[in-house]
C-alpha cells in the first residue's frame, strides 16, 4: 500500500466508544438525524406504480391465478377489540378489497388484541385504502409497510433460525433482534464506560418494557436498548427478545473459528480470522509496537487512551473484529465492524512495520463483505479531510459514496443496498 493508504488503515474510529470523536463530529448530528429518520420510506406506505411492460414481478410482487394484474405484499398490524366477531369483520373488509391474508399472528394485550397480518393485495390498491377499510371495520393503531417473500416464512421457523444464528456467533445477537422486531434501532451500552471505567445505567434482570422502547440486561452486565418509533412493542415481542438474550447469556462468549491463510505480494503468509476478548493481550502488545502517530491517527485522542478501548472493541456485543496475524502468531492488524445504532462503522489499525503491504485493503474489503452479508445498507469511515488515501480506498470499492466534512473531519459513507454488492466486491478481490 502507499503511505496514504497506510494512514487510511488507522483512521476509523468507533463512535459508540470514543467521546472525543463525538465532540469532533457534533456538527454532523443534525445532518445525520435528517438523513436517517425513522419514518418509513414513502414507497412503503402507498402503492407502487404499475409494472412496466416486459418487467418481471419482484420478490414482493406476484401474479395470482384468476386475478388480472400483479399483486403486492404488505405487512399490517392493527389492534382489534377482544370480543366475538371483531376479527371476522376485519377479514370481511379485506376480502371485499380482494386482499388475500397469507398469515396471521396474534399478540394478546390486557385490553384487545394486536393482530399482525401478511397480506397480498392487487397492485393498484394503496396502503391508505387498505388502512381505511381496516379502520372502518373497527381496527385501531394501524401500521402498514411493504413486505416481501422473506415474510412468508412462518414465525416459529424464523425465530428458530435467528436462535441458531445467535448460538453460532455472539455478534449476531443485535442483528437477530433487529430481524425479529422489524425496523428498529438497537444500541448496546456496556456496564462501565470505556476509558473512564465509571458505572453506567443498569436495568432489572427481567428487563423493562415501555411502549416503543424495551431495555434488556445484556449477558455481560450492560444494557441493550431497542427502540421502534410509532409502533409499541407487545408483551409477546418482549418475551421473544428476552428469550434470545437469555440464550446468548447461557452459551457464553463464542465466535466462529474459521480462518484464511493469504500470501502477500512479497511472499509472506498471513492469517485472517475473527477476534474477540481472548485477543486482548495480543492486541495490547501490538499497541506497544505501534508508533504514537499510528495510534493517534486511529483513536483520535491521547495515546494513553488506546488500550482502554480495546476490551470494548473486541467484544462481539458491539460488532465484529477481524485479526491479522503472521506465520509466527504475532498480531499485526485489527479491523472492526462496529454496530452504531442504525449505522455501521469500519475502523482499521495496522502495525507500522506491516503497513504498505495490502493488509489494510484486505481488511476493508472483508469488512464491507461482512456488512453486506448481514443486511447493512450503509457503512461509514471517519478520517481526516487531508487523507486522500482513504478516499481512494473507498472509491476502489466501486460503491456509491457520500462525503460529509466539517472542521477537518471527513465521514465517508458507502451504500451497500445496491444489488450484487457482495458478489462485486468478491469479484474484484479475485481479479
Amino acid at each position: 500500500m502507499t503511505q496514504d493508504m497506510t494512514d487510511v488503515t488507522r483512521a476509523g474510529n468507533g463512535r459508540p466508544v470514543h467521546h472525543r470523536l463525538r465532540s469532533v463530529t457534533a456538527g454532523f448530528r443534525g445532518w445525520w438525524e435528517r438523513r436517517h429518520g425513522h419514518a418509513p420510506p414513502t414507497s412503503d406506505t402507498d402503492a407502487r406504480p404499475p409494472l412496466a411492460e416486459g418487467r418481471q414481478a419482484g420478490p414482493s410482487e406476484a401474479v395470482l391465478p384468476g386475478v388480472s394484474g400483479a399483486t403486492l405484499m404488505w405487512r399490517m398490524r392493527t389492534t382489534v377489540k377482544d370480543q366475538p366477531g371483531s376479527l371476522a369483520a376485519l377479514c370481511t373488509a379485506l376480502a371485499e378489497l380482494r386482499v388475500d391474508i397469507l398469515s396471521l399472528q396474534t399478540h394478546p394485550l390486557a385490553e384487545g388484541t394486536v393482530d399482525e397480518f401478511l397480506l397480498r393485495a392487487p397492485e393498484e390498491l394503496s396502503a391508505s385504502e387498505i388502512g381505511r377499510a381496516v379502520a372502518e371495520s373497527g381496527g385501531t393503531g394501524i401500521w402498514i409497510e411493504r413486505g416481501d417473500a422473506h415474510d412468508l416464512v412462518d414465525a416459529p421457523t424464523r425465530i428458530l433460525g435467528l436462535a441458531t444464528r445467535t448460538a453460532l456467533d455472539a455478534a449476531e445477537l443485535p442483528l437477530a433482534l433487529r430481524q425479529l422486531l422489524g425496523r428498529c434501532t438497537i444500541r448496546s451500552l456496556p456496564a462501565t464506560a470505556p476509558g473512564s471505567g465509571r458505572a453506567q445505567e443498569s436495568v432489572p434482570v427481567e428487563g423493562a418494557l415501555e411502549d416503543t422502547v424495551m431495555r434488556l440486561r445484556a449477558p455481560e452486565g450492560g444494557v441493550i436498548t431497542v427502540e421502534r418509533p410509532y409502533l409499541p412493542f407487545t408483551p409477546t415481542e418482549f418475551a421473544r427478545a428476552r428469550a434470545l438474550v437469555e440464550l446468548d447469556a447461557r452459551l457464553g462468549p463464542r465466535i466462529p473459528r474459521s480462518q484464511d491463510v493469504l500470501t502477500l505480494p512479497e511472499g509472506n503468509d498471513i492469517t485472517v480470522r475473527r477476534a474477540d476478548a481472548g485477543d486482548l493481550r495480543a492486541a495490547k502488545a501490538m499497541h506497544e509496537r505501534c508508533s504514537a502517530r499510528t495510534l493517534t491517527m486511529r483513536y483520535h485522542g491521547p495515546v494513553g487512551d488506546a488500550d482502554r478501548y480495546l476490551k470494548h472493541l473486541l467484544s462481539p456485543r458491539f460488532g465484529r473484529t477481524l485479526a491479522v496475524q503472521t506465520a509466527s502468531g504475532r498480531l499485526v492488524g485489527l479491523g472492526h465492524l462496529l454496530w452504531d445504532g442504525d449505522e455501521t462503522e469500519i475502523a482499521l489499525l495496522v502495525e507500522d512495520e506491516w503497513q504498505r503491504r495490502g493488509i489494510g485493503s484486505e481488511l476493508l474489503r472483508r469488512l464491507v463483505e461482512m456488512a453486506a452479508e448481514t443486511g447493512c445498507e450503509n457503512v461509514y469511515v471517519v478520517t481526516q479531510s487531508s487523507n486522500t488515501g482513504m478516499v481512494a480506498a473507498m472509491r476502489g470499492l466501486e460503491l456509491p459514496l457520500d462525503y460529509q466534512i466539517e472542521e477537518g473531519t471527513l465521514v465517508i459513507t458507502a451504500r451497500l443496498s445496491e444489488v450484487g454488492v457482495v458478489e462485486a466486491v468478491e469479484g474484484r478481490s479475485r481479479g
